[in-house]
């Protein structure tokens, strides 16, 4: 996705697109998987640490990432193709291989409706399957 396209992609969430705002987006759109805020900073040199983070907080609060419990006790982000600001139209699953440690985008396998008691408010659903991932599955 162009740099144009990003920023009307953020107007659209109600974001003012940033230098430092794209160069996270675009990271994140370029990747294949869901990316970690270590491997965004070890992506993007020009921003520290403390500066991704504050984008990513501003990105989840605009519902423009999903933000993923990746299985191994912590956060990867990835890109909301949603067109809301305020919904998640694209929330699928996810996959963590237990072997090569990958988290992978089940973009075509919803997450599947939870009746609730009575009483309780969702946010947000994580749905995260584990096992081995068809790689790793063929090398063993």
């Amino acid at each position: 996705m162009a740099d144009d396209k990003l920023s009307d992609f953020m107007n659209a969430h109600g974001i003012k697109a940033t230098a430092n705002r794209i160069i996270v987006a675009r990271a994140l759109h370029s990747s294949l998987m869901p990316m970690s805020l270590a491997e965004l900073e070890k992506q993007i040199v020009t921003l520290d640490k403390s500066s991704i983070f504050r984008v990513l907080n501003l990105f989840r609060d605009c519902h423009l990432v999903h933000v993923i419990e990746d299985g191994g006790g912590g956060v990867k982000y990835e890109l909301c193709h949603s067109v809301s600001s305020h919904d998640d139209e694209d929330a699928h699953a996810h996959f963590h291989c237990e072997v090569c440690g990958r988290t992978l985008c089940l973009d075509h396998v919803p997450i599947p409706m939870i009746q609730l008691p009575g009483g309780y408010m969702a946010h947000s659903v994580n749905y995260l399957v584990k096992g081995v991932c068809p790689e790793c599955a063929q090398r063993q």
